[in-house]
């Protein structure tokens, strides 16, 4: 399994993210080809050579008009300016459909652009199609957008993954005036995502990279298990103490995937079993990617029980909740975790009870097969069958159809 690892421990802007995209492109002749057929009025965008704190790697320049926007972010404005010219989401999305790209590569771009409106628009409090982009700001985002949807697809990764975002500290100048670190944009694109501030002072992290990176990044987590192949170093324009870059991996994934879950508990002593049961199925319900419950011993040699929940980072709010209407606790612990998922995929098989669905994994020790729990238990009551009948039936069934 091709895998794409971004380590953003300096944040991530769109000329970052496609500096080092480029830097493991297989064919950087067929990008350029690609990007230089782009019609992107008085856009001219070029690559060189660079280095920070001894790091080499690649600095994206692009010019709109001459000019060279200082961060990648397309300021959004609330009101009109006759004297700058201004660009809507229709409008470039519209710009974005008539570029000689693949259709794939367009609706990438497009949905990138409508996350970025989205964001400005809660901010200001105006509909997505109403934010006005400044036209340098906006051309200078949408070269990046471009780029790096097309670089993602012609590197064709199975899995794009990134490390936890850096976002900067401190406070950033905008067309608004002074705003704090993460920019208000930034901070909505970056909901559900892990983030963090080493202190570094500035703007790491801007509403380009954000957007991209919640477009295409399916699992937030430390480096997975992964034979590298090769890295890209993308150098940002600020300097810092630090080596300002992202760092882009590709290589061939050994094992497993990787994501950070919120695992949630609380501690009971005063619900009916029933009660409790009906609280796992509620979030199970819900969407949990798990939930059990462990006997434990208790305070005063009370016996009582744990309930555990596992979900999904971006939602651990939202199964806080549950937990809290549908248990008599007071309180729910939360604890970010990574998590190693074994690649899988699904199937029906035929057996002489009926069709049963299974889920495939691909592991270390070679690939697994699990028959469905429903539909064994369905059929071997069905079937007046056992269940151990019906699922030795199923993994046969698999076994001969593997062959």
């Amino acid at each position: 399994m091709k895998i794409i690892y971004l380590n953003c421990g300096m944040g991530a802007a769109g000329d970052m993210l496609t500096a080092a995209l480029l830097e493991i492109c297989p064919d950087p002749k067929a990008f350029w080809y690609a990007m230089e057929s782009l019609d992107l009025p008085g856009v001219q965008i070029s690559a060189a050579p660079a280095q920070q704190c001894g790091v080499r790697g690649t600095r994206m320049h692009v010019l709109v008009h001459g000019e060279e926007e200082t961060q990648d972010a397309p300021p959004a404005h609330d009101h009109d300016h006759t004297h700058h010219p201004h660009r809507h989401l229709a409008d470039m999305e519209a710009l974005f459909r008539k570029q000689p790209l693949d259709e794939s590569v367009i609706e990438d771009a497009c949905a990138v652009y409508r996350d970025i409106a989205q964001a400005e628009g809660e901010v200001h409090g105006r509909p997505p199609g109403e934010v006005h982009f400044h036209e340098v700001g906006a051309l200078d985002a949408a070269a990046d957008v471009l780029a790096c949807c097309l670089l993602f697809s012609m590197i064709g990764a199975d899995e794009v993954a990134a490390s936890p975002i850096n976002t900067g500290s401190g406070h950033v100048r905008c067309a608004h005036g002074v705003l704090p670190v993460p920019a208000p944009a930034t901070a909505r694109l970056l909901e559900g995502i892990p983030t963090y501030s080493d202190g570094t002072r500035g703007e790491l992290c801007t509403p380009t990279g954000a957007a991209l990176l919640r477009h295409f990044v399916t699992h937030f987590c430390h480096q997975p298990l992964m034979a590298v192949e090769r890295i890209g170093y993308g150098i940002g324009t600020k300097e810092f103490p630090k080596a300002n870059c992202v760092r882009a991996f590709l290589g061939e994934g050994g094992m497993t995937g990787g994501d950070i879950v919120a695992q949630l508990s609380c501690n009971l002593d005063d619900m009916t079993p029933e009660a409790v049961a009906f609280a796992v199925e509620k979030l199970l319900d819900a969407g949990a990617l798990d939930a059990f419950t462990t006997p434990i011993g208790m305070k005063k040699a009370r016996p009582g029980i744990e309930l555990t929940c596992l979900c999904p980072a971006e939602r651990k709010e939202e199964f806080a909740r549950l937990i809290l209407r549908h248990t008599r606790t007071l309180g729910v612990r939360m604890h970010m975790c990574e998590r190693r998922i074994l690649p899988r995929s699904s199937c029906t098989v035929h057996t002489a009870y009926g069709d049963v669905r299974m889920k495939v994994a691909d592991g270390p020790g070679g690939r697994r097969a699990k028959p469905e729990y429903d539909d064994v238990r369905r059929l071997a009551r069905k079937c007046d069958a056992t269940f151990e009948e019906v699922t030795n039936a199923a993994r046969h069934a698999h076994h001969h159809t593997e062959k």
